[in-house]
């Protein structure tokens, strides 16, 4: 009896020593991840599957706001105590951080096929494969079709100006008394476009990077004489100062808002909140003398080269990218597909709504017409100075703080003087 027992509880310490080795055994990957709609849920579900196909390795999906990710995650991955993997919209900004996914990848070629004009955002010095775009965006209008339609008014057609929307959403809104006529993100990507549309160069003849120009001016100008006329309401920008972001969704999501100057990354969240409580309708991007242009973006799944688990990153990141899952992701999420593939065999949205259907078209149908220049400037890796001055800049002039030519000479100033802090490793 002894006998058996003492082997009971050898057996029993055995299997417990195995039990111990395989959770021992198992590696656990970190992913930052910020949400605009349900993407984290459908990533989730791409996670536990890839989990199931490979017991030995975890991945904890860490959520946060996107403010963390744009204000904070840089500042971690420069401490060395960023993630395995992180959603990331500064996409060349943080290159330095990157892991060179190239040598770990069952087949390199297939992501330059797929991938290849959006490597260069994440690795604008190399050849490097760092991540891919969870979701290509494009900056542009949305409009409340049913406000135009109970107040009469024709919506502006096909090569309307921002003049001839900003003075039909303000007729709108005088005639049904919506208190915010035009609302756009406090964002300077979102101004970029429309600023380049205007013939706005953003960089010199050598490459360098020149914001303030007679294209630029012209746009912000319109920007703060909106604000002056009541166009478009101080209380939204000068909410917030700096290069604090602001978002009017919320807004617009609520009808106090005629006319929305966002992008295609909204339309999950509309297709959600709003529904079909009123027609949102996507229209195309505003002409100026230059070009009828917004600008591309969207987020990237990389890799952090600070990883412990290359190798196993490397998988995560191999997985996510395949063909039929990215199909699903971007089908699940109403996001424009990243993927040359994908978006060249289409992508067959998961969504019974018009409204959605027709602004996944419209921003969709939009990527022709981007003007080089917004891609260049897209795919800078120090973008965010030129974007974060310009936004910081204006607001103060728009609140009264500095006149618009004392906003200009500090725009200039503050991209001369943060690129070189930059450069010297500042």
């Amino acid at each position: 009896m002894t006998h058996r027992l003492n082997k009971t509880l050898l057996l029993g310490v055995a299997a417990l020593g195995l039990m111990a080795g395989n959770a021992l055994a198992e590696t656990e990957l970190r992913m930052t991840w910020y949400n605009d709609g349900n993407e984290g849920e459908v990533m989730r579900d791409l996670l536990d599957r890839f989990e199931e196909a490979n017991p030995d390795i975890k991945v904890v999906l860490d959520v946060v706001p996107y403010a963390a990710v744009r204000d904070g995650i840089g500042v971690q991955l420069a401490a060395g105590e960023g993630p395995d993997m992180a959603r990331v919209t500064d996409l060349g900004g943080l290159s330095q951080y990157y892991l060179d996914l190239t040598p770990y990848l069952s087949d390199a070629d297939y992501w330059r096929t797929n991938f290849g004009p959006f490597l260069k955002w994440l690795a604008p010095d190399s050849d490097a494969i760092s991540g891919f775009m969870t979701q290509l965006t494009v900056t542009g209008p949305y409009v409340n079709k049913t406000l135009f339609e109970q107040a009469g008014v024709e919506m502006p057609g096909e090569g309307a100006t921002w003049d001839d929307w900003a003075a039909a959403s303000k007729e709108v809104a005088d005639k049904l008394d919506i208190p915010i006529p035009m609302a756009w993100d406090r964002s300077g990507h979102r101004v970029a476009g429309p600023a380049i549309s205007m013939g706005a160069k953003m960089f010199d003849e050598n490459g360098e990077p020149a914001l303030v120009d007679d294209g630029l001016k012209m746009m912000a100008t319109k920007l703060y004489d909106w604000h002056q006329d009541g166009t478009m309401a101080k209380e939204l920008w000068g909410s917030v100062s700096g290069s604090q972001y602001l978002g009017a969704n919320e807004d617009f999501a609520n009808a106090n808002v005629v006319l929305y100057m966002s992008g295609s990354w909204q339309i999950p969240q509309f297709a959600e909140t709003i529904g079909d409580a009123f027609d949102w309708w996507a229209v195309p991007a505003p002409c100026g003398p230059a070009a009828c242009t917004g600008m591309p973006g969207g987020a990237a799944l990389v890799a952090i080269k600070d990883t412990e688990h290359p190798e196993e990153v490397a998988m995560v990141m191999d997985y996510l990218a395949q063909e039929e899952n990215l199909a699903e992701f971007y089908s699940r999420t109403l996001f424009i597909p990243g993927h040359l593939g994908l978006a060249e065999k289409g992508i067959d949205f998961d969504t019974d709504d018009e409204r959605a259907k027709h602004a996944l078209s419209t921003f969709a149908g939009a990527v022709p017409s981007i003007s080089p220049i917004a891609f260049e400037t897209q795919g800078y890796p120090y973008n965010y100075v030129m974007f974060g001055a310009l936004i910081s800049r204006l607001g103060e002039a728009i609140v009264g703080e500095l006149t618009l030519d004392q906003a200009f000479e500090r725009m200039t100033q503050d991209v001369e003087q943060q690129i070189a802090e930059k450069k010297r490793g500042g």
